[in-house]
């Protein structure tokens, strides 16, 4: 066994270990936790089989993606609700005069399989990542078929994920219900060799408590950005549960969500992180996590000068669309990395398990 393989081997199991049920505080991985957002959107578009090769490449901790739940009940990877324009194409009906059709602009929740797999989701680079590498004719992969081309890439198993569930509480017809989400991620979760290596996030918290009523060891990540911690009048933001922040300790709001995302048994604490004064994280709400046994990984960090104040803070992993600018930076500040994985073996394997079908 290589070095490699037993220092990750034995980061595994630490991980595997806890009971988040018990709400013991995860043991610290020997790497910092550098995810690939998307599995690296500022690099390649987000969500694809390509996107993920390169998280691996450069050398991410975790693959961080997106689930969505077609029509016909089966988990693809993609971020938004609705298929949009500025992403994806029309390529052609699935089946003829198919009254569907066009299928951009519906929501995912009205489509099968069959009709999203027409999609060409890989053509257009976003506006906002200008050095992101396209790859014409991406087809949305569903959940198996990812874990299917990772585990080509990764066949040690050593990789980490964090799987959001996209459930919108505000405008539930536009997404399939908490019950389909839970069930049919936990099924594949449950059958597939990377299940002890996998956190559940979402930023409706009912998708994290009913994940832990069907299973406690399901490691879970509370997202949290400011406008899911707004009232709706005199109600609780629908995104948390029912849970009314003004009911749990602290000084600040930082501190609130904290002990709200320990009330209901989260293990991490996910709380955005970007240029702007509706940014979540702060000192004290990473303090108060560590306090509650909990670790802190914010999300989408893009910017040194924002992960110099995260490190200074003590937070235990960074989301990224950079995961190679990201750990270039935190292995110039002392801190271990994971390794990369070797790019012919990735790219083959990408090549192997066809993007665009």
């Amino acid at each position: 066994m290589t070095t490699r393989m037993a220092l990750l081997l034995l980061a595994s199991s630490l991980l595997a270990s806890v009971s988040a049920a018990s709400q013991e505080p995860l043991a610290r991985p020997f790497a910092f936790d550098v995810q690939g957002h998307r599995g690296g959107r500022g690099n390649a578009i987000e969500n694809t089989l390509p996107a993920f090769a390169w998280g691996l490449i450069d050398g991410a901790t975790t693959l961080e993606l997106d689930n969505g739940v077609t029509k016909d009940g089966v988990v693809v990877v993609w971020h938004d609700e609705e298929i949009v324009a500025a992403k994806c194409q029309d390529t052609g009906p699935a089946f003829l005069a198919d009254p569907t059709f066009p299928y951009v602009g519906k929501f995912i929740a009205n489509l099968t399989l069959a009709q999203v797999k027409t999609l060409d989701c890989g053509s257009q680079r976003q506006d906002n990542f200008p050095f992101q590498l396209t790859y014409p004719a991406t087809r949305i992969s569903t959940m198996q078929e990812v874990f299917d081309f990772v585990e080509c890439a990764d066949p040690d198993h050593l990789i980490r994920w964090n799987i959001e569930s996209k459930i919108d509480p505000a405008f539930p017809d536009r997404t399939r219900s908490v019950e389909t989400f839970v069930n049919s991620q936990h099924a594949l979760f449950a059958a597939s060799p990377y299940r002890h290596s996998i956190t559940y996030q979402s930023f409706d918290w009912r998708s994290l408590i009913a994940m832990k009523d069907l299973d406690p060891s399901v490691v879970t990540s509370a997202l949290v950005e400011y406008d899911t911690t707004l009232m709706v009048g005199d109600a609780p933001s629908p995104w948390l549960a029912g849970l009314n922040l003004q009911n749990f300790s602290g000084s600040s709001l930082g501190e609130r969500v904290a002990s709200a995302a320990h009330h209901i048994n989260a293990t991490i604490l996910s709380s955005s992180a970007y240029d702007s004064p509706r940014s979540m994280t702060t000192r004290d709400m990473v303090d108060r996590a560590h306090q509650l046994g909990m670790l802190v990984k914010p999300w989408t960090v893009n910017r040194l000068e924002i992960a110099e104040d995260l490190i200074r803070w003590g937070v235990d992993g960074i989301i990224t669309d950079y995961p190679n600018v990201i750990r270039r930076w935190v292995q110039q500040q002392g801190l271990q990395v994971a390794p990369k994985y070797p790019k012919r073996r990735v790219l083959s394997c990408l090549e192997r398990h066809s993007y665009n079908r």
